[in-house]
């Protein structure tokens, strides 16, 4: 990589609740924070059509708490949309960061990375991803409008992806899962059944098929073996995530069996100057504790480059 064009104390990636947090704190602690987000600001926050879990908000969508996370986060740090950072090296005490208008020199890395969508690896998902194959209702719900649509999952993110979609405007909306009973949130299936979706029980998804565009899927009935087709327009595979752990493993981060960074109670990993916050770590991963733990490793950053200048 190239001489750094920019420089900064803190460089937190990833603009969730957790890196917006970490954003909010660094600044107000006196440092200069820049937040790299690879795609559009929000992470997995701004799915939700509905928390009721975070304090001081009876109920909230994820997309309007993430937009005033970000307005607040914007008097503090600067905020890089659409730019990945595809590598970190250590440059004596700092990091060189490569990324779109980079590269970057950051005193502290803050691992705020998230995690992604886990795929069914089934027959033609792959050759039908974005025609029809998606993992991301904010993404993609709008094109979808006055479709058929099925979300395939049980869970807490399938539930809020399939609310979504019924409210952009989706014809019909089903959720498969292979058990008898969801694991999400009640709230969420209740939100879901109110909205007019419906659940299809023990059932999984087997193939999706297609030529230039999806246009049905082959489901299979887990108790009898039965198969049936079904036409649909969309299917959005909402079956859990995996951590994005790709830079902590570059940098030599230590995790746990599930890929999970493992930090400390101040947020540090085993690597010094390296921090980790929300999904991608072990923890609890709700918005509240993820933007805690953000606000947790903006200190400890500001603590550590105050005693590295003392002790210079």
């Amino acid at each position: 990589m190239e001489e750094a064009k920019e420089k900064m104390d803190v460089a937190i990636i990833g603009a969730g609740a957790a890196g917006l947090a970490a954003a909010i704190y660094a600044g107000r602690s006196g440092l200069s924070p820049v937040v790299f987000e690879s795609k559009m600001v929000g992470g997995q926050t701004s799915l939700s059509p509905s928390i009721e879990n975070y304090p001081g908000f009876k109920s909230i969508s994820g997309s309007d708490l993430m937009t005033a996370f970000k307005n607040h986060a914007e008097n503090y740090a600067d905020i890089k949309e659409w730019a990945p950072v595809t590598k970190v090296v250590r440059q004596g005490n700092d990091f060189l960061l490569d990324a779109k208008g980079g590269p970057y020199l950051a005193k502290k890395i803050i691992l705020a990375t998230g995690a992604v969508h886990r795929k069914l690896n089934v027959p033609g998902e792959e050759e039908l991803s974005g025609k029809g194959v998606s993992y991301c209702a904010t993404c993609d719900g709008f094109f979808f409008k006055d479709r058929k649509i099925l979300v395939i999952g049980g869970g807490n993110t399938a539930l809020a992806e399939a609310a979504y979609l019924l409210d952009t405007g989706v014809k019909e909306a089903s959720l498969a899962h292979r058990r008898d009973k969801l694991r999400g949130e009640k709230f969420l299936e209740d939100i879901f059944k109110k909205k007019g979706g419906k659940v299809l029980w023990n059932t999984v998804a087997t193939s999706f098929n297609g030529e230039d565009r999806l246009s049905s899927v082959t489901l299979k009935n887990v108790d009898d073996g039965t198969e049936s087709t079904m036409e649909v327009d969309g299917v959005f595979v909402a079956v859990g995530i995996t951590p994005s752990n790709e830079l902590a493993q570059s940098l030599g981060v230590n995790m746990d069996d599930g890929g999970y960074i493992i930090v400390d109670l101040e947020q540090r990993t085993n690597v010094p100057g390296v921090y980790a916050v929300g999904d991608n770590s072990v923890g609890l991963r709700q918005v509240v504790t993820g933007a805690g733990a953000g606000a947790v490793a903006a200190i400890s950053a500001h603590s550590d480059i105050t005693k590295q200048e003392w002790e210079q």
